[in-house]
C-alpha cells in the first residue's frame, strides 16, 4: 500500500512539473489604474497602466539565438582612438555570441562594405581578423549602412531569432537620406518585418534626433557614448538585452468600455481608433518590465461598487516554448462620493510611472524651446518639472523621482551654457529615450 502511494505521488509530481515550468515561462501581465476610486458624477481623468514583465530564463541554454548585424561608421572622423575602441567593442561581441548565433559586420563611409557576410559565429578568429582590418576614411553613408545591415539579417531571418542591427556612428549622415524623418521611416519599416535597430552615438558630432528616432521607431535601444572608452561597456549592456529576449511580436489591444475615452499613450507610439487602442513591442526581455500608460477621460458615473473600464488583450510569441500565447486583463474603477476613500487609494507604483513620463514630455518641450533660442522659457519648464518631481517624490515616497528632480535641476542650469550645449542636448535626448522606452541601460 505504501509503495503504491509513493508511486502515485511520484507520477503526480512528474505530471505537474511540466505545467509548473510552463507557468514560470509565461509573461506577466499587470493592469492597474492610478486611482481605483473616482468621484461619482464628475468628468475627470485617470491613467491605465499595462505592465509586461519577462519571465526568468533558467539558464543560458534556453536563450533565444540571435541574428545580429553590426554596422560601424568608419568615416574619417572615426580615426584614432574611436575606431580602435569600435574594433575592440565589435570583437567583444564576437566573444559574447555563441556558435549558433549569426553575425554580420558592415562598415560604411562614402560607400558600404559587407566586411563579414552573415555567418554563424564558429570561426571567431576569421571574424576578428576581418574586424581588425577596419580603417577609417571618407564620409557618412548612414542610411545605406543600416539598409545593408538589414539585408544581411534577411539572409537568415527567422521569427524564432532576435534580429537586430547595432549601429555605431560618430558623425552626421551626409551621403544619402539624412533627416530624422527619413531614418524614422526606415526604422518603422524594419520594425514591421521584425527587425529592431539599436543606435549608439559616439562623441558630440552625431545627430541625436536622427539616432533616437531610428531606435524608437524600430523598438531598439539607444545610447549616447561621449567617451569612446565606454563603448565596450555599452556593447556588454546591449548584448545582455539581446541574449535575454523571452518574447517577440508583442501586440496589445485595449478596448475601453462606454464612458471611458482613450486620449493618448504617454511616451510610446499607439493607434487610437474610437474606443480601441493598439500598440506593440518587438521584444521583451527576461526580468524586465515594459509598460504602456494610457490617459483616459472619464464620463460622470453614478455611485456603484465597480466598473471594468477596459479589457486588455496581449498576444506574443514565447521564444522559449515556441508558442503563440494570449493573456488578458481588466482595469477596474470604483465610484464614490467619499473623498477620503479616493485620496487613500492611489496606486503608488502606477502614479510614479505617470509622473516620470509627464516629466519626460516636459523635458522634450524644454529642448524644443532651447532649439528655438528661448533659453529662459526652457529653464523655467525644467525648473518647474524639477519641483514637480520632488513634490511627488515626497507624496509618493519615491526616491527615484527625487533623483530625476535633481537631474532636471542640473539640466536647467546647463541648458544656458553654449559651450556645453552639444553634450547637454545629447544627454537630455538619451535620458528622455531611456524613460519613455524603459530601457535597462
Amino acid at each position: 500500500m505504501k509503495s503504491s502511494a509513493i508511486k502515485f505521488f511520484t507520477m503526480s509530481f512528474l505530471l505537474l512539473l511540466p505545467l509548473t515550468m510552463i507557468a514560470a515561462q509565461t509573461i506577466k501581465l499587470d493592469v492597474s489604474v492610478t486611482n481605483s476610486w473616482l468621484l461619482a458624477g464628475e468628468n475627470q481623468k485617470t491613467y491605465l497602466k499595462v505592465g509586461l514583465t519577462g519571465f526568468e530564463l533558467a539558464d543560458n541554454q534556453n536563450r533565444t539565438s540571435s541574428n545580429i548585424a553590426i554596422v560601424l561608421d568608419k568615416s574619417g572622423s572615426m580615426d584614432g582612438e574611436k575606431i580602435e575602441r569600435a574594433i575592440e567593442a565589435a570583437m567583444l561581441a564576437v566573444d559574447i555570441l555563441g556558435e549558433d548565433d549569426i553575425l554580420s559586420v558592415i562598415t560604411y563611409s562614402d560607400t558600404v562594405e559587407v566586411l563579414v557576410p552573415a555567418t554563424k559565429v564558429s570561426d571567431r578568429l576569421y571574424i576578428k581578423r576581418k574586424i581588425a582590418s577596419i580603417r577609417s576614411d571618407g564620409s557618412t553613408a548612414l542610411f545605406a549602412g543600416v539598409s545593408k545591415g538589414a539585408d544581411e539579417l534577411e539572409k537568415f531571418f527567422d521569427r524564432n531569432r532576435v534580429n537586430r542591427v547595432i549601429l555605431l556612428s560618430d558623425g552626421l549622415a551626409n551621403v544619402g537620406p539624412e533627416s530624422p524623418a527619413a531614418l524614422g521611416e526606415l526604422g518603422s519599416s524594419l520594425r514591421r518585418i521584425g527587425i529592431s535597430v539599436t543606435t549608439i552615438g559616439l562623441g558630440l558630432g552625431y545627430n541625436e534626433d536622427l539616432m533616437v528616432r531610428l531606435a524608437q521607431k524600430s523598438d531598439g535601444n539607444h545610447a549616447f557614448v561621449e567617451n569612446s572608452r565606454d563603448l565596450s561597456r555599452i556593447f556588454e549592456y546591449e548584448f545582455k538585452d539581446i541574449l535575454s529576449v523571452v518574447a517577440q511580436d508583442v501586440t496589445i489591444e485595449i478596448n475601453c468600455r462606454e464612458g471611458f475615452h482613450p486620449v493618448r499613450v504617454l511616451g510610446r507610439d499607439a493607434d487610437i481608433i474610437g474606443n480601441k487602442v493598439y500598440t506593440s513591442l518587438n521584444q521583451l526581455y527576461s526580468n524586465q518590465e515594459k509598460y504602456f500608460l494610457l490617459e483616459v477621460d472619464v464620463d460622470p458615473f453614478a455611485v456603484r461598487e465597480s466598473v471594468d473600464m477596459a479589457a486588455i488583450t496581449m498576444n506574443y510569441s514565447n521564444m522559449v516554448t515556441s508558442r503563440n500565447e494570449t493573456l488578458s486583463g481588466n482595469g477596474t474603477i470604483n465610484f464614490t462620493r467619499d473623498q477620503e476613500k479616493i485620496d487613500g487609494n492611489i496606486d503608488r507604483e502606477t502614479m510614479v510611472s505617470v509622473v516620470t513620463q509627464i516629466a519626460a514630455e516636459k523635458s522634450e518641450e524644454a529642448l524644443l524651446m532651447r532649439d528655438e533660442g528661448n533659453i529662459k522659457e526652457a529653464q523655467a519648464v525644467l525648473s518647474a518639472s524639477s519641483e514637480y518631481l520632488k513634490e511627488q517624490a515626497e507624496i509618493l515616497n519615491a526616491p527615484s523621482l527625487a533623483g530625476y528632480g535633481e537631474e532636471y535641476e542640473e539640466d536647467a542650469e546647463m541648458i544656458a551654457d553654449e559651450e556645453q550645449w552639444g553634450a547637454t542636448r545629447k544627454k537630455m535626448r538619451d535620458d528622455q529615450f531611456e524613460v519613455q522606452n524603459q530601457q535597462s541601460y
